[in-house]
């Protein structure tokens, strides 16, 4: 059965009090409607649209790959997203998945029973419901005895014993795509001067036509994002869920309620993530780590066996073996070979340091790269920056750069060369030679 998806995505978030759009909401490291999108590509649609008053280039910009747009402005209700999505879609499928773009926790299996009850009856359309402990505000679904849909009556019309009723709307339809493309016509203006998607159920129900619905198992999936404190509810939901996926592969956890995974991270088995970490990005993390606590790393590769303790590290590359920490800060480009150790509050920033390097305390290095086993003593820096430009430092193996050496770039320090302590290095070094002072100069 050839399937297309339209994602309702008209609300632009005004409870949100937010300039991005409320589809575009970050949950997660991934925005609401990626969520979404992720959440039907097994279904293997032939089309997907997204309805809305979105910011179109950006939205087309990161996802024009999974979906088109119909830009609807002003933003109306979903009646009238659906009348947009026609001219889309008409004649390229045989049904349509219809579902609001702020429920980013709608799984593919949900989606995939409601498909399959779809499949399995006789009517035109099915739709998902969901029972809450607390309806107030909710249509309720009224069911006959045969358990299809009779009714969707809002509140405000319900009576008494209609009103202890729990099961209620989710917002979430599939239609048959003739069916739904001839009688969205029907459809009247409401008081509010909307089209109503539930006129559509009331309409089958007139015409004799049954009407299945599906009751989600996981009453969560149906959470609504509306507002900010939605935002952080949906999002606590989802971190739990990740983290018991890498539990559940081996990765340790002191505090999983402070342990901050974004869904594109990888972790090995066998590393111990301790409190108030934050792995964010394209992040992969190796077997046998201990990262945090209070670390932070970002879009970077971690391999085996590393250590990064109450550190910041940022599109980095930490190979094997590798101890960063406590206070440090690596920043974008920097390359830590196996066996390097970069000790507390040292910075680098766009550098490679060898293999068996040793970086001293309060140390920065910046537009550089090092040898195998060089050491860079406490205090040492680069002056990579002469205000315009930025210029290198190459160190190579062996040396040793004594404690408040100024390196000042471009500068090359030859192999197994020192240099002594606060030494300003304005000349290339030669290898195996000793230079001190200011300016440094060659000691004989």
């Amino acid at each position: 059965m050839k399937l297309a998806v339209v994602v309702m995505a008209a609300g632009m978030g005004a409870r949100m009090n937010s300039k991005t759009p409320q589809a575009l909401q970050p949950i997660l490291g991934r925005q609401m409607l990626g969520h979404i999108l992720a959440a039907v590509k097994p279904l293997h649609p032939v089309e997907t649209v997204v309805v809305g008053e979105l910011e179109a280039d950006r939205a087309r910009a990161e996802f024009g790959d999974q979906a088109i747009f119909a830009v609807q402005s002003p933003p109306s209700d979903a009646g009238y997203a659906a009348q947009q999505a026609r001219a889309l879609l008409d004649g390229k499928a045989e049904a349509i998945l219809v579902l609001p773009g702020n429920m980013p926790l709608l799984s593919t299996q949900t989606l995939q029973r409601l498909m399959t009850l779809y499949q399995s009856g006789r009517g035109p359309l099915a739709m998902l419901t969901v029972e809450r402990p607390n309806p107030l505000g909710f249509a309720r679904i009224i069911r006959d005895e045969q358990g299809y849909v009779q009714a969707i009556v809002e509140e405000a019309a319900c009576a008494p014993e209609q009103k202890a009723m729990r099961e209620v709307n989710t917002g979430v339809y599939v239609f048959e795509a003739a069916w739904l493309w001839e009688n969205l016509a029907e459809i009247s203006l409401s008081a509010k001067e909307e089209y109503y998607v539930t006129d559509l159920i009331r309409l089958a129900v007139k015409l004799g036509q049954p009407i299945q619905a599906e009751l989600l198992a996981d009453p969560v999936e149906a959470l609504e994002v509306n507002n900010c404190a939605h935002l952080a509810e949906v999002e606590a939901v989802l971190r739990q869920k990740v983290n018991q996926k890498w539990m559940e592969a081996g990765v340790t956890m002191l505090d999983p309620a402070t342990t901050y995974i974004e869904l594109d991270v990888t972790i090995g088995p066998d590393t111990v993530i301790y409190p108030n970490t934050y792995l964010l990005g394209q992040t992969t993390i190796g077997r046998d780590c201990f990262i945090g606590p209070n670390s932070f790393i970002l879009d970077s590769t971690v391999g085996n066996n590393c250590k990064a303790r109450f550190s910041v590290v940022e599109q980095s590359v930490l190979e094997d073996h590798v101890g960063v920490g406590p206070f440090s800060h690596l920043r974008n480009g920097a390359h830590l070979a196996k066996d390097v150790y970069m000790g507390n509050f040292g910075e680098v920033k766009n550098s490679y340091l060898g293999p068996g390097t040793k970086m001293g305390h309060f140390s920065y290095l910046g537009d550089t790269t090092t040898g195998k086993n060089v050491n860079i003593g406490a205090g040492a820096i680069t002056c990579n920056f002469d205000g315009v430009k930025k210029h290198p430092t190459h160190i190579d193996d062996g040396a040793f750069i004594g404690s408040d050496t100024m390196l000042v770039a471009p500068v090359n320090v030859g192999k197994n060369a020192k240099t002594g302590a606060g030494s300003v290095v304005t000349k290339d070094v030669p290898a195996d030679a000793l230079v001190r002072g200011v300016p440094a100069q060659v000691k004989k």
